[in-house]
């Protein structure tokens, strides 16, 4: 059965993801779905997978009523969003579900010396065994859902919380915004300027893994 869906593309911040936006939703509620290659997807997302098939393609981000695509530097958006757009627009139509199961959250690959030169600050490494629970965690978390979340997903990107860890916030960065060349300004100047102005205990954020 098929689901007529009307799909327009969209410029991100990241000259090198293209964010494509449905007029429907394409997960769940709150849910996010991220894969960097072919493989990842298999029982997860077929519209993900059937991406990967574009020889172009690096990485997929699924998220509300959009997904954001990643692509190499092999070929220009010029020549290829319009393709792009129609291919999701037909695929949607033709199939009612987009992400059949949401994967768990993942560390995006390490980006290239370039374009991590072009992003500013390195990202930091941070394993699980790092992450001890605060009782400034739901602060945080709920100043990030309020007033960072709506404007990062408005670029075709996402931001997660991962830890407080000595007075620096240890946030992820995903979609659009992984290896964007404005991702040092928008958090230090944007991210990093809200959530000290709002809670004393914290001097700074950063990009982890």
């Amino acid at each position: 059965m098929s689901t007529p869906t009307s799909v327009y593309a969209e410029m991100t911040p990241n000259p090198e993801v293209m964010k494509f936006v449905a007029d429907r939703p394409l997960i769940e509620g709150n849910a996010q779905a991220e894969f960097y290659s072919k493989s990842e997807c298999a029982g997860h997302s077929s519209l993900a997978e059937e991406l990967f098939n574009f020889p172009f393609v690096t990485g997929v981000f699924i998220s509300g009523g959009f997904v954001s695509i990643t692509k190499d530097d092999s070929l220009g958006w010029e020549m290829i969003a319009m393709q792009m757009r129609e291919y999701i627009q037909q695929w949607l139509t033709e199939h009612p579900v987009a992400v059949e199961k949401v994967p768990p959250p993942k560390t995006a690959p390490a980006p290239s010396s370039e374009t991590a030169a072009s992003a500013g600050e390195p990202l930091v490494t941070l394993d699980d065994s790092d992450i001890v629970p605060t009782e400034h965690d739901e602060a945080i978390s709920a100043l990030l859902e309020e007033f960072v979340r709506p404007a990062v997903e408005s670029d075709g990107g996402a931001i997660d919380f991962r830890a407080f860890i000595n007075g620096t916030v240890h946030v992820r960065l995903r979609g659009a915004c992984a290896g964007c060349p404005s991702s040092t300004a928008t958090l230090k100047d944007g991210i990093e300027r809200l959530l000290t102005s709002k809670l004393d205990v914290v001097k700074s954020v950063v990009a982890s893994t």
